[in-house]
């Protein structure tokens, strides 16, 4: 070890780097041993750490000798790791002989500025009569190269040092200069290089704080125990790349990422929030500025074939130049860049000869910042004023072109030159194999470079940040007041023998205001949250040269949804268009439409389908179809809802307004109908009809066409629960009152003794009665159903889409069913006594008329069921309103126009006489058809008995009411005639005729032809047993007029016989209906005169 402390050069000379770095290392893991095992010797550590210092000294002067590297002394010392170059040459290491360090290459005139920005801010501390006074801060500063093992290389000489003056080796080895720890670490750039250095420095728990250093991946403090920054993290970056591309609506991008620790990171971010906006990922890559041609080539293929124009980049301007360089040369233009902030504004991408394939690009760039003075500083930068910056040298050849002589013709300067300027990246004029050299006179404002570019100090300014958040912390230290410090029991540090572990405790607690007036403190995983400028890539019209247009920005403190914000009439698309390129995988869906998965394609390529009916989209692109509310639906494009059609049966509608007009002229009819009754009601027509019956008859009917128009227009509650019930209990009404005549006509015509109890029985009151209680079961039906489950309006979706259709919710079919049922069950019943009594006196209960309304009746209501069970909306009440007019029309026509026509245009048939004469003939067709059956039975009799054989007369009996004779009269017979009223019967039967004359005389006559008739019937009273029973059911039920007013009438015995038997009545009394007290007439003597010379008598005597 003596040999060792005498000529520490000797190992060196023989060994090399390599020795000192193997024992380096054993250094550090002999060091962690002797830390646990108490049998090894503290002398042979300390013996062995000096040689170690006196080793690492010779190699730091060997390897990082006075031109690469910035140092100056100081009572503190801070360490810097700069990109002072781009790269590292490429050499083929064989192994044959000892390899050699590689040689950095591409100067970074950026890097230099901002490793200047750190010297600025250490001097400026240092000047300063407030923060760390009488304290002086010094620096030592390396080139990373940008790369991970030059950076390791400078990472192992900070961290080498702290660990031998941890051991206080002075008293033991007689060094002839002491070189204080490095307490604080200002770097790196990348954040691939970052993530070494950390590990490193976290072992120590040296602070490092990072000005450019963004990965996500740093803030894990379980991994990286010492690691700060004054960047973002890219997690927000990534976000709002998310949010620009939603922004502008694109959903189909590629991706493109270094292969580092910063780019797969920052990409895999971008994915996530990618995929929670819908945007998909046609291709994803991996680059690096030491891929093989045949990768770089393999990349363009895809970008070249892919659809997406939108690139999402997360790499750093070195990664990316041969990327770019390529795609130049193939000329494939029309992409539209997204640049993360590492190479949104780097020097090797921001070129005017790149411009025309990159000229689209947006870019992410930290929040600029202010630095007073600092302009003037780097003016001030010249070789032989700056002695303490080994990087000025390489600078100024590198800015003017030249070379600064050494003694050295070759330089390493200008070797390293050489090999920049093949590359094209040289910035002087001279050529490739000579540089002329420097005067030393050269003014640095007369040349451009990205050194005096500090119109937006974005990275200085994170450098500058950077170096006075470590000068604070040691501030805090200095001004520390015991018991309340953060150490144990509140002590404090001494700022005099301060370690690194107690300035990276003070940094993760700082808090200080910056020269901006920002409050600056780390937060739990030693990041400072700040926002973004958005920046677009012009041309400038001026020099040509690439400028970065500032277009918005993206504020993290906002709430989401409010953080980004752009200037779109600042953006140049291409350099000159105004028009947001498209960058998706399928057209924009318009409204009206909504996207649909294409099977086998990612989310985003999508086909346009229609909005079914009933659901709008409104917006473009619209991933579903919204439906429309309840009440509304979507119009013919739909692009929005419009309010549904409302129908109902509607007065104003021409098929509402044709079954209002139907309905209004039946009541007029009716109305007209009940007017003539009203008017004639004295007539024999009127009163043989059962006036007041027919005069409820026709209310009901009335009342009948009003509950039609209950069912036209809008339906609402009240109208609901009245228009069933109105109609049920019309119709009742209404069949009740024909069922009642109907009914009691027939059992007078068909009664063998008429009694005063029939004449009681069916008097007027009951007939009321009847009529009531036929109609009061429909009501209660009625009162049952509206109590139980009433009818209401109901607004129907169902039936059709587009309409909304107002109808009655009946509430309870069954309910309806029993009301029509009822009325159906009634109109049978009338159907059927109305067919029994078809043979009547026409003018008595107009049987046959009866027949045909119940018939149409029938017919209406049965067609109702199944149009009323197929058919929906407005056409239910119209099919109800129809049936009823079909019915009321039917019922009025049949039972009343054929008397409305006699009453108007014949009233010659409207007397007395007519009436009687009908009512006559009726009798004797009865007789003569009783007559007949009983001359069948004797003669079949006689037949049997005397074997003889006769023709049987037939039973075919005609009867014709005659006013005029079939032969003309002379003049005075005529006057005779006009003066007598009176009807002729005919009756046919067998071979022979019989003619039925009744004629009307004077009271006097008519008395005279009472006694002859009685001197003749009593002749023949008993032959006529049969005949008096069947013939007192023509007598009146109620006699209420003397015998004497009897008529009388008289059959002739042959066609010569021309007298006459009158008689006696009053025709001009008035003639009560058959139904309610008719007086018939009686026949007192008939004869019935075969053809054959046999003649029949039937006799009849007065009641």
């Amino acid at each position: 070890m003596q040999t060792c402390v005498r000529n520490p050069l000797c190992v060196v000379l023989r060994k090399g780097k390599s020795y000192i770095l193997r024992h380096l290392l054993y250094y550090i893991i002999f060091s962690k041993f002797a830390s646990y095992n108490p049998l090894v010797k503290r002398g042979t550590m300390t013996l062995y750490s000096c040689c170690l210092i006196l080793l690492l000294f010779t190699w730091n002067t060997a390897a990082y000798g006075p031109n690469q590297r910035a140092q100056k002394k100081g009572d503190i010392i801070l360490g810097g790791l700069f990109p002072i170059h781009f790269g590292v040459a490429a050499k083929d290491q064989d192994l044959k002989s000892r390899p050699e360090s590689v040689e950095c290459i591409r100067y970074n005139f950026r890097g230099f500025r901002w490793l200047q920005a750190m010297i600025f801010a250490i001097e400026e501390i240092n000047s300063s009569p407030t923060l760390l006074p009488n304290m002086t801060l010094g620096y030592r500063i390396f080139d990373t190269c940008n790369t991970v093992s030059k950076a390791l290389e400078a990472t192992l000489s900070f961290v080498a040092q702290n660990k031998i003056d941890s051991l206080n080796l002075d008293e033991f080895c007689n060094c002839s200069e002491h070189i204080p720890s490095t307490i604080a670490v200002v770097g790196a750039t990348g954040s691939g290089i970052s993530t070494a250095v950390a590990n490193l420095l976290g072992l120590f728990y040296i602070p490092q704080v990072s000005y450019a250093s963004s990965s996500r991946l740093l803030s894990n403090k379980n991994q990286f125990k010492s690691f700060l920054r004054t960047i973002p993290n890219d997690e927000h970056q990534a976000t709002a790349m998310a949010d620009i591309i939603e922004y502008f609506r694109w959903n189909w991008v590629g991706t493109i990422a270094a292969d580092d620790d910063y780019g797969r990171p920052g990409i895999e971010k971008f994915r996530e929030e990618a995929e929670e906006r819908d945007i998909c990922i046609d291709f994803s890559e991996l680059i690096s500025q030491y891929s093989d041609e045949e990768e770089i080539q393999q990349v363009v293929e895809v970008i070249q074939n892919s659809t997406a124009r939108v690139i999402v980049v997360f790499s750093s301007g070195p990664d990316l130049e041969p990327l770019i360089k390529e795609i130049v040369r193939r000329n494939i233009t029309g992409k539209i860049w997204l640049a993360s902030e590492a190479w949104a504004s780097s020097s090797l991408i921001a070129m005017p000869e790149f411009f025309r394939v990159i000229g689209s690009t947006i870019g992410f760039a930290l929040k600029a910042g202010q630095i007073p003075g600092f302009r003037e500083f780097l003016q001030k930068v010249h070789p032989k004023k700056s002695t303490n910056n080994g990087f000025a040298k390489e600078f100024w050849e590198e800015t003017f072109n030249c070379y600064l002589p050494d003694g050295s013709k070759n330089s390493p300067a200008s070797t390293s030159f050489h090999k920049g300027h093949e590359d094209g990246l040289g910035a002087g004029n001279g050529t490739a194999a000579f540089r002329p050299p420097c005067t030393g006179d050269e003014n640095i404002t007369s040349v451009e470079t990205p050194y005096m570019d500090y119109t937006h100090l974005r990275i200085s300014y994170n450098v500058y940040l950077a170096v006075y958040s470590i000068a604070h912390a040691l501030q805090d230290i200095y001004t520390c007041t015991p018991g309340k410090g953060l150490f144990t029991n509140g002590s404090c540090a001494d700022i005099k023998k301060v370690e690194a572990w107690q300035v990276l405790k003070h940094l993760r607690h700082l808090n200080f205001t910056n020269n901006m007036g920002e409050q600056v403190d780390f937060d739990e995983f030693g990041d400072l949250v700040g926002n973004y400028s958005i920046i677009n890539w012009h041309l400038s019209p001026e020099d040509g040269s690439v400028v970065f247009e500032e277009v918005g920005h993206y504020n993290v403190y906002a709430k989401k949804g409010e953080r980004l914000f752009i200037n779109e009439n600042k953006i140049l698309w291409s350099g000159f268009s105004k028009e947001v390129p498209f960058s998706n995988c399928s057209r924009d869906c318009l409204p009206g439409t909504r996207k649909g998965i294409i099977e086998g394609e990612p989310t985003c390529c999508f086909e346009c389908v229609d909005c079914p009916d009933g659901e709008y989209s409104d917006e473009t692109d619209a991933s579903a179809c919204d439906k429309c509310p309840e009440d509304y639906w979507s119009n013919e494009n739909h692009t929005s809802c419009i309010p549904k059609q409302i129908e109902f049966l509607s007065w104003t509608e021409p098929f509402g307004i044709a079954l209002t007009l139907f309905a209004v002229l039946g009541i007029f009819l009716t109305s007209f109908v009940l007017g003539v009754f009203t008017k004639f009601r004295n007539t024999p027509i009127v009163k043989a009809t059962n006036r007041e019956l027919s005069y409820l008859l026709l209310f009901s009917l009335l009342c009948c066409f009003s509950s039609s128009l209950f069912f036209i227009g809008e339906p609402q509650n009240w109208t609901c629960r009245l228009r069933q019930p109105a109609f049920g209990i019309s119709f009742v009404l209404c069949i009740s009152c024909i069922l009642v005549k109907t009914n009691r006509v027939l059992l007078v015509f068909e009664a063998k003794i008429p009694t005063s109890l029939h004449r009681k029985w069916w008097g007027l009151n009951l007939q009321f009665l009847l009529v009531f209680l036929c109609t009061f079961v429909q009501i209660v039906i009625c009162v049952i159903w509206l109590y139980t489950a009433p009818p209401s309006s109901y607004r129907n979706h169902e039936l059709e889409d587009e309409i909304i259709f107002i109808t009655c919710h009946e509430g309870s079919l069954m309910a309806l069913g029993f009301l029509i049922g009822y009325t159906c069950l009634l109109a049978a019943i009338c159907f059927f006594f109305a067919f029994k009594s078809r043979k009547l006196p026409e003018n008595f209960n107009e049987a046959k008329f009866i027949t045909f309304s119940m018939l149409i009746f029938f017919i209406v209501w049965i067609s109702f069921i199944p149009a009323y069970a197929s058919t929906y909306g407005k056409f239910v009440s119209a099919v109800e309103v129809i049936a009823i007019l079909a019915a009321s029309f039917g019922l009025l026509a049949c039972i009343f126009f054929n008397k409305v026509y006699i009453i108007l245009f014949k009233p010659s048939r409207n007397t007395i006489e007519e009436v009687r004469c009908s009512t006559a003939a009726h009798a004797f067709k009865v007789a003569a058809r009783a007559t007949l059956r009983r001359s069948n039975v004797s003669r079949k009799r006689s037949n049997s008995l005397g074997g003889s054989t006769g023709s049987t007369p037939s039973s075919s009996i005609s009867s014709k009411s005659n006013h005029e004779d079939p032969f003309p009269l002379p003049a005075s017979a005529e006057r005779q005639r006009q003066q007598q009223r009176g009807c002729k019967q005919k009756v046919s039967f067998g071979s022979g005729t019989v003619t039925l004359s009744l004629s009307f005389e004077e009271p006097q006559k008519n008395a005279m032809a009472n006694r002859n008739a009685k001197r003749r019937n009593s002749l023949e009273a008993q032959n006529s047993d049969d005949s008096l029973m069947r013939h007192r059911a023509l007598l009146p039920l109620q006699n209420s007029e003397p015998l004497s007013a009897e008529p009388g009438f008289q059959a002739a015995s042959s066609p010569e016989t021309s007298s006459q038997e009158s008689v006696v009545g009053d025709t001009k009394e008035e003639v009560p209906s058959p139904e309610a007290e008719p007086s018939l007439p009686s026949a007192n003597s008939r004869n019935f005169i075969g053809a054959g010379g046999g003649s029949v008598t039937e006799n009849t005597v007065h009641s």
